[in-house]
């Protein structure tokens, strides 16, 4: 329903109503924090809209005129309403920014995130997150459907609808278990790995489709046939530890076994797959509350 020309705004009404209440122009001003001629204004905006004085003003003080009066009746159960509306808008800010729900790609969800949260508790204690996993596509999908207030992908394109912003970089290496051929290399051909049988992510994950697009860079017509496909960064190094074969996972995940000796990192001549992780959220629009302070900590740099 459109709301007519002639309706005064809050403000004027709300001003009228601490004149009639305060007895004075002047001491309504100070009590909205504004200065007296911008009070004379409003009333002046307010006089004009009604068509008639709704004002007397002496050297005692304001009093209502009976068309002020009216209008102050009639005003009342506004500015009440708008009162009433004020604070219904003031208790969802409050749930929104103690509330956050988040989906994030494996790798973040298990190697970044809880730095980033234990960070953001140390500026919002109060806040309540929950976390989700997927991969990259899924990510995108439900923050497309405004299902989660922010994501964060491994993919190396940004789906359409989505904007984002890169807050970590990544690289995809290709390990072995120490006993495998390739683990006393120096390096291996792009060739070799790509006649290999891989231990792959599903499609739809970051980290794979990262892959694909680097060795397709060198060798087009080859075709992703792995020797199998696993939805878990643990199942995925189990298998490669125990002599299942190959996998290019993200250095994120693997640092831990490279340095315990449980994995060996494999060199591939000409190939170096460096990648952006992203949040992202819907086109335009910008995170708030505390997906605006979880964004900007994960921007941080790491030492």
């Amino acid at each position: 329903m459109r709301i007519s020309s002639r309706v005064p705004d809050l403000a004027a009404l709300d001003l009228l109503l601490s004149v009639i209440d305060l007895g004075s122009l002047g001491r309504a001003a100070q009590a909205h924090n504004i200065s007296q001629p911008s009070a004379s204004s409003r009333i002046r905006y307010l006089e004009q809209l009604v068509g008639a004085p709704v004002l007397q003003r002496s050297t005692l003080g304001s009093r209502p005129t009976p068309a002020g009066t009216l209008i102050a009746t009639l005003a009342q159960d506004v500015i009440e309403a708008a009162q009433r509306l004020d604070a219904g808008i003031s208790t969802l800010r409050r749930q929104h920014s103690s509330q956050m729900s988040v989906l994030a790609s494996q790798t973040v969800v298990e190697y970044l995130f809880p730095r980033w949260l234990k960070d953001l508790r140390a500026r919002t204690p109060d806040i309540a997150v929950t976390l989700d996993a997927g991969n990259s596509a899924q990510v995108a999908a439900a923050v497309l459907e405004g299902r989660f207030q922010i994501g964060f992908i491994e993919s190396p394109h940004v789906p359409t609808g989505l904007a984002s912003r890169a807050v970590a970089q990544d690289e995809l290496l290709v390990v072995v278990a120490p006993q495998h051929a390739w683990a006393g290399r120096t390096a291996i051909t792009i060739k070799e790995l790509t006649s290999a049988e891989l231990i792959q992510r599903e499609q739809g994950s970051g980290a794979r489709s990262a892959f694909e697009r680097a060795v397709k860079a060198h060798a087009p017509d080859w075709e992703d046939a792995p020797l199998l496909e696993l939805s878990s960064t643990t199942a995925i190094k189990n298998a490669v530890m125990n002599g299942v074969g190959p996998a290019v996972m993200s250095s994120l995940a693997v640092a831990g076994d490279l340095t315990a000796g449980n994995l060996t990192a494999v060199a591939v001549s000409g190939l170096h797959i460096r990648r952006r992780l992203r949040a992202v959220w819907p086109a335009g629009q910008r995170p708030v509350g505390a997906a605006r302070d979880l964004c900007a900590i994960a921007c941080l740099p790491r030492p």
